[in-house]
């Protein structure tokens, strides 16, 4: 009997096939992504019309997305820019949707000792990474609120949230996929996107995880060559790894990404995809032999519990060109107008 993990691989092996290879089939589903698109238009339109309302915080938020299904790297671009706020002299907090996470009630707060199935993998990378305070829930307002009552905080990020217009945003930057772009350019399920592409001629930045092919696009890369054992800590090169044959498994939104990185690294592996926010069990991870295994970082805070001598796994940063910190930082001073300030500790 197949797994639920081989079906979902094979469902998404096939549907990137459609949105990414082949224009057959996407021309066919074409009529349902038209009927996307225009739902998404209308509820954009009924939210900029008051019909439906959109809440303002007392303190700017900058909502980071991005228009296509599938990860893109908004969880490491989120904590690069928590350190540049930081640094800039802001008190950041983070606001994200949960994803994964289990919680009866929301919004949780996020601490590094959260259980990652409770709070979602995301959010506990972000809150461990980050050491900024971290509030998740499904409705936006109703945790960046809970974060501004528990915590000190002048501006807040938005780990995705793109497409929830009931939070008012000060800013809004999207992040896009360099290598695999827009797809076919349909809307789901023809497609890959969210809304259609000209809600990017809406978004104050444009970065591209990759090449940048538009001269309103700003490039950025996610590095890391190093693996960290899930034991003992022990820190290797991943070019120590290239001598033998190795294990890659992903539970993120687009594991190829992650499996040309190893292949870039000169490793020989045999990669097995999971859904993202996928529920990791111990024998997800256990193999026959004893040859390494790695994994995501994302992956790796839901199989600490029961990961071995065998397991590492490989952290990546977010390395934006230079002239994104500059023109982030400009537009927080000229169009959310945010002033370091203390907040009351208790804000309605």
């Amino acid at each position: 009997m197949k797994t639920t993990a081989n079906r979902y691989a094979q469902w998404r092996k096939w549907a990137e096939n459609v949105w990414y290879k082949d224009p057959f089939i996407g021309v066919c589903l074409m009529p349902l992504g038209f009927i996307f698109s225009d739902i998404a238009r209308f509820r954009k339109y009924l939210y900029r019309m008051g019909v439906l309302k959109t809440q303002r915080l007392p303190v700017p938020v900058i909502v980071v997305g991005n228009i296509t299904v599938g990860g893109t790297g908004k969880t490491p671009l989120i904590i690069w820019m928590a350190q540049l706020l930081k640094a800039s002299g802001y008190k950041p907090g983070i606001i994200s949707r949960g994803y994964g996470g289990q919680a009866d009630v929301w919004p949780q707060s996020v601490t590094a000792d959260s259980p990652a199935e409770i709070v979602g993998d995301e959010a506990l990378l972000l809150a461990r990474q980050s050491a900024c305070p971290v509030v998740v829930g499904p409705l936006r307002v109703e945790a960046a609120r809970q974060l501004l009552r528990e915590a000190d905080c002048t501006i807040i990020l938005s780990d995705d949230g793109l497409q929830h217009y009931a939070l008012h945003r000060d800013i809004e930057i999207a992040v896009v996929d360099g290598e695999r772009r827009f797809g076919n350019g349909y809307c789901l399920p023809a497609g890959p996107l969210r809304e259609p592409i000209s809600r990017l001629q809406t978004v104050d930045l444009i970065i591209v995880n990759g090449e940048i092919y538009e001269d309103n696009e700003y490039a950025m890369q996610l590095v890391g060559d190093t693996a960290v054992n899930m034991l003992s800590a022990e820190r290797k090169p991943l070019a120590e790894f290239a001598a033998g044959e190795c294990h890659a498994l992903a539970g993120i939104g687009n594991p190829q990404r992650f499996f040309n990185k190893l292949a870039s690294a000169g490793l020989a592996c045999k990669t097995r995809s999971f859904p993202d926010h996928y529920k990791f069990q111990a024998g997800d991870i256990l193999f026959s032999d004893s040859k390494p295994v790695l994994m995501t970082e994302k992956d790796a805070v839901k199989c600490a519990g029961f990961a071995g001598a065998q397991h590492w796994y490989v952290p990546v940063a977010a390395v934006p060109e230079p002239k994104f910190a500059e023109q982030l930082l400009a537009l927080i001073k000229k169009k959310a107008r945010c002033a370091v300030r203390t907040l009351p500790a208790h804000t309605p």
